[in-house]
């Protein structure tokens, strides 16, 4: 990579691979987990316990994954790319 512009590139590239394998993950856990958010009865005190966290976690973790970690990524990356060149004036 040899400018802002590639670094940019790969990272949205690299975002949008990740977004089909992530949404479906978030998917079928949440489709698991939700019925026990809402249960009542038996156990449902001590079930609602454990999914909450994880609903929690699951969603945090893909706001993470593909907003704020590739936002740190350039960061991080940017500083170690050539500084641009500077534009050149035509002669007139």
């Amino acid at each position: 990579m040899r400018t802002a512009d590639d670094l940019s590139a790969a990272i949205y590239q690299g975002a949008v691979q990740r977004i089909r394998p992530k949404i479906m993950t978030v998917a079928t856990t949440f489709i698991g987990l939700v019925p026990i958010l809402w249960s009542t009865g038996t156990g449902a005190d001590v079930m609602k316990r454990i999914a909450t966290p994880m609903v929690g976690g699951v969603f945090t973790s893909t706001l993470m994954e593909l907003i704020v970690y590739p936002a740190i990524y350039y960061v991080w990356k940017r500083r170690s790319l050539p500084a641009a060149m500077p534009d050149e004036k035509p002669a007139s």
